[in-house]
């Protein structure tokens, strides 16, 4: 297999990591609206995602840079051609990521429900762009033969495109559904299992007219192949949901969206950006790829690298594996006494959600388990 092509896998895997990862988190934000009644089981759903987010969000920098070394023409024209909406998918990253660290640092219900909400659009918002972006990419944008993209953030905005987004959505948040059941205990995880099976069916409705409609423009056997795992992924996922193994139905709901980003990855191979101009004006792995000694230095980076991201990633999610429900959380994080958990109240609330889980050793945090 010749470096282009290697690169264009490796990026396909970066992408697809970030989407199985940061697509749950996606959605448990989703979730503190859509879920959680009260204060107190918002802060459970931050809580749940607070040690893991900004781990995830490595994800999309390993992804993007990766596309600026190894493919300079892909990037040149993806970011001029779909400035406005990664523009809206950036800032909306960067207030998410600082709603999380401040909402708790002042006690004023006003402040805390602003910033509650700023995760909730912040979360939302992204989760529907990737979808249109994606589908925009596989689909093909009018480029032109100087390799520039030739037409209006409108021309974005197709049927086709806003399906995406919505598959996106809806996957993510029944993804993130999933995840809440997984690490929740007591009655937020009974109705996060509810809202699941209610999200995996209009999931599977939005995505097998996408995913059809992807495989009939110009898919093949691999990608016909991944689009029914796809499909049975979904479908075992909410099995396993409805029989309350939240362990199996979130990795199935992850088998679900690695195989549709493979999917999209296999229709869109050769090409990284097709023209929907003229086919001859396409960017091609081939064509758009760095020289080969750029790519022969990055394999060796990669190489060592990525297995170091891995191990720690995994050694992260494994200190706060354990569940939380409202408990664990202290009635007011500015109270006195609030800093330090006790055997009531567990941990306590740090905005981010770094150690804000259960603490992982307590013994009636362990009695739960993990689901499975």
């Amino acid at each position: 297999m010749e470096l282009p092509t290697v690169w264009f896998v490796l990026i396909a895997v970066l992408w697809t990591g970030y989407f199985f990862l940061e697509g749950f988190d996606f959605g448990v934000g989703v979730l503190t609206r859509a879920l959680a009644r009260d204060r107190r089981e918002r802060r459970v759903l931050i809580n749940t995602i607070g040690p893991v987010w900004d781990g995830n969000e490595v994800w999309l920098l390993a992804a993007g840079g990766a596309t600026f070394a190894a493919f300079p023409d892909w990037y040149a024209t993806l970011f001029s051609g779909f400035y406005l909406p990664l523009l809206a998918i950036l800032l909306s990253l960067i207030v998410r990521g600082v709603a999380f660290e401040y909402r708790a640092k002042r006690p004023e219900e006003r402040w805390q429900r602003n910033w509650e909400h700023a995760i909730f659009w912040c979360s939302l918002l992204p989760a529907f762009l990737w979808g249109v972006a994606f589908a925009n990419i596989v689909r093909g944008v009018p480029i032109g033969p100087d390799k520039e993209y030739a037409g209006t953030v409108l021309d974005l905005l197709t049927p086709y495109a806003l399906l995406g987004g919505a598959v996106t959505l809806t996957l993510f948040t029944f993804h993130g559904a999933v995840f809440t059941a997984l690490k929740t205990v007591g009655d937020i995880r009974t109705r996060a299992r509810r809202l699941a099976a209610a999200l995996g069916t209009g999931t599977a409705a939005l995505a097998v007219v996408f995913l059809g409609w992807t495989q009939a423009d110009g898919g093949g056997t691999a990608s016909l192949a991944a689009l029914a795992l796809a499909v049975a992924g979904l479908l075992a996922a909410l099995a396993a949901n409805g029989r309350g193994r939240e362990g199996w139905a979130f990795a199935f709901s992850g088998v679900t969206v690695v195989a549709t980003v493979v999917m999209l990855f296999l229709v869109l191979f050769p090409d990284v950006m097709p023209s929907s101009l003229d086919p001859a004006w396409s960017l091609t792995v081939a064509g758009s790829a760095s020289s080969p000694y750029t790519l022969t230095i990055m394999t060796w980076c990669a190489a060592v690298a990525t297995p170091l991201v891995l191990l720690y990633q995994g050694w992260t999610y494994w200190v706060f594996r354990k569940r939380i429900g409202t408990q664990h959380i202290a009635p007011d994080p500015h109270a006195a006494g609030a800093g330090a958990p006790n055997a009531a109240s567990g941990a306590p609330d740090t905005g981010s959600g770094g150690g804000a889980g259960p603490d992982p050793h307590a013994a009636g945090a362990a009695a739960q388990g993990s689901g499975g």
